[in-house]
């Protein structure tokens, strides 16, 4: 059976299970074995720059010590991306980019739904490298740390909230959590907000399973 290594770059074993529950769809009849891990010395959570560049090296040092069909980042900034795919020869995938990639086919102008103001610029700079500033509607922060978007009810309220601005405002008609550990959240926030709502880790996991479908490995 293929595997796919989802790694959690921070070292909170609740967010780890967090997103381990929300890619039970991924998990399909006779499909790659995924498998959620999580990088011990991580910071608790991934909130600034400084905690994505200190993850960099880590997280290309673990895939290259942990055998499997392709690799996913479990955190949104995607830290360590380029320098995984030079270091491993196959797929590598970053939540982020795949869910940039995902929302593009599903509306015309997604909203982010960011953890906290200062990580709005790191997004726009990933939007930019992608080339996709027009498909950008706007980018909201809830203002919640990473280890507290556990706290369901609480949270779920906050998400919607913010994305309503993110609809009636700024014109979105996809949503994109910003974070690994909100999939769980998503039926609900879909259910009450009329939109579709990509959960990055899906959308990667996903991604990854149609590379290891057709066969590819990394080219280089």
């Amino acid at each position: 059976m293929s595997r796919i290594l989802v790694l959690n770059p921070n070292s909170s074993a609740g967010v780890t299970a967090s997103m381990d529950a929300a890619l039970a769809p991924t998990r399909l009849p006779g499909g790659p074995e995924v498998v959620c891990a999580t990088l011990a010395e991580g910071p608790p959570g991934i909130e600034t720059q400084e905690h994505v560049e200190s993850v960099v090296l880590p997280t290309a040092r673990y895939f290259e010590s942990h055998p499997a069909d392709a690799y996913v980042i479990g955190c949104f900034s995607d830290p360590g991306l380029h320098l995984a795919r030079e270091r491993v020869r196959q797929p590598v995938v970053g939540i982020g980019e795949s869910a940039f990639l995902a929302a593009i086919g599903l509306g015309r102008r997604f909203g982010i739904v960011a953890i906290k103001r200062g990580s709005i610029p790191r997004h726009i700079r990933a939007v930019r490298q992608l080339g996709l500033e027009s498909h950008l509607a706007g980018d909201r922060p809830l203002e919640i740390g990473v280890t507290a978007l556990l706290d369901g009810p609480r949270v779920i309220d906050r998400i919607v909230e913010v994305g309503s601005e993110l609809r009636d405002r700024d014109g979105a008609d996809v949503l994109i959590l910003g974070c690994a550990s909100m999939g769980g959240y998503r039926p609900e926030i879909e259910q009450r907000l009329g939109l579709p709502v990509v959960d990055p880790a899906q959308a990667a996991v996903i991604r990854a399973i149609g590379l290891i479908s057709l066969g590819y490995a990394r080219a280089g």
